[in-house]
């Protein structure tokens, strides 16, 4: 009769080692499709980090080049400039007609672009005809 006892006690601990080895392969199996899923997910991690990386160098060449043209831009805007400059310093009679378009714009009137800009009083007359606001 102790015999017994101790057989079914060992057979109640071989079940209940099947039922805990049943029990952990089962979890070994979750735990294993839940790293399979964090592997995927790194690999579209690591895909969508390598495609910004190349939209974001694309960005920095396009700005770059940007930035270059808006210097050219810059350069040449100065040099129209000067132009501009030397060619009202050259001529007198150019400097009197942008005063005079200047006071026009600013609503002077005919008399007073007469004797301001000593101009005549036809083309007093057309300057205000021309570059007055409407």
């Amino acid at each position: 009769m102790a015999e017994n006892w101790v057989l079914i006690a060992a057979l109640v601990y071989i079940v209940a080692c099947l039922g805990l080895v049943l029990y952990l392969q089962k979890q070994l199996g979750n735990l294993r499709s839940k790293v399979e899923a964090l592997t995927l997910l790194a690999k579209e991690s690591d895909k969508q980090r390598d495609s910004l990386k190349r939209e974001l160098q694309e960005l920095r060449s396009g700005t770059i080049g940007v930035g270059k043209r808006v210097l050219e831009l810059e350069k040449k805007l100065l040099k129209q400039d000067a132009r501009i400059d030397e060619t009202l310093e050259q001529e007198p009679q150019a400097r009197l007609y942008s005063r005079a378009m200047k006071m026009v714009s600013l609503g002077a009137g005919i008399d007073e672009l007469m004797r301001e800009c000593e101009l005549p009083r036809a083309e007093a007359e057309l300057l205000l005809r021309l570059h007055a606001k409407r």
